[in-house]
């Protein structure tokens, strides 16, 4: 009998949510320097104010070099050689890479539950679909509202 790979599978024990660990899930630009290299930071800047790019870093997540994506609340690894002096840089293209393509896990939840219409991918995208405009709370089986006073 074959063994079924989802029991397999071992969350770790360690401080803290790791986002590829949980998801499964990691992109091509995270291992791949030259799928950044061309990334317009100016261009692809929301707005005509480019100041949030100050505050966008290169960090570190288990020793892994790393960009913080507030959108999810979480660490974007990045997994290729950052080149001495342009830390910044690249933290920055991967992340703004990983908006443009609808990837952030915090993105895929706005499909669901966001409250009013705003486009689904931020300013990052021109093009992007809205999403919010039918939004509805959801119930759950059997619960009912308490009464009105």
């Amino acid at each position: 009998m074959a063994e079924d790979p989802a029991a397999a599978r071992h969350l770790s024990t360690k401080i803290g949510i790791d986002t590829e660990e949980l998801t499964g899930q990691t992109y091509p630009y995270q291992f791949d320097r030259s799928l950044v290299e061309d990334v317009d930071l100016i261009a692809a800047t929301p707005g005509a104010d480019i100041n949030w790019l100050e505050d966008i870093h290169l960090m570190y997540e288990d020793g892994v070099p790393a960009v913080f994506d507030r959108y999810t609340n979480a660490f974007l690894k990045i997994h290729f050689e950052v080149p001495p002096g342009r830390e910044d840089e690249y933290a920055r293209k991967v992340l703004i890479t990983h908006l443009q393509a609808g990837n952030s896990y915090g993105i895929w939840l706005k499909r669901r539950h966001a409250k009013f219409p705003q486009p689904e991918l931020g300013s990052w995208r021109p093009d992007s679909a809205t999403v919010g405009e039918h939004w509805q709370p959801s119930t759950l089986p059997g619960w009912q509202p308490p009464p009105a006073h």
